[in-house]
């Protein structure tokens, strides 16, 4: 049974993905910026994978929408992102008692960690990205991020299936 929504280009549905993934790049740094919300290092995780996400799909307009492996490996990035999300909103869940102990700065820790300690701050979290700082219809920033991420894993889903016929 075909919806119609595979129907577009692939080319069409890279230039989508990429246009989502600017979008929700201009988001993150207007609420950086503009509302003065410091990111956690889940944050700054999820922020390199919706940008992977982006390049990739600007790379397979570069070189051939129609070829498969970038749409692959645009999924991939999206679970591996959704997967950042997913570890900060079991964080902001978890019991005052039960959260980790917040860390320095991140601006600090890149200045004076060690590699190891950073990449390990990034990928686990701390108690800084436990704390819900914001939220829009009863979903913190991660929850729109994992929907945001979501919606990129159809993008390039549809992207594959399109130039795949």
């Amino acid at each position: 049974m075909n919806l119609g929504f595979t129907k577009g280009l692939p080319q069409q549905w890279a230039i989508f993905t990429c246009l989502i993934g600017g979008t929700l790049l201009c988001i993150a740094f207007f609420m950086e910026h503009v509302m003065g919300l410091a990111p956690c290092p889940l944050c700054m995780m999820q922020r390199l994978w919706i940008a992977l996400v982006a390049v990739i799909a600007y790379a397979s307009l570069l070189h051939n929408p129609r070829w498969g492996i970038y749409p692959l490996f645009g999924c991939i990035a999206c679970i591996i992102g959704g997967g950042f999300s997913i570890r900060q909103l079991w964080l902001q869940s978890l019991p005052a008692d039960q959260v980790p102990a917040c860390g320095p700065g991140l601006e600090y820790m890149i200045e004076v960690f060690p590699l190891s300690d950073l990449l390990v701050a990034m990928t686990s979290g701390t108690g800084d990205c436990a704390q819900v700082s914001w939220s829009l219809a009863g979903l913190s920033i991660p929850a729109w991020v994992l929907l945001g991420f979501i919606t990129l894993f159809a993008t390039n889903l549809l992207q594959l299936r399109s130039g795949s016929r």
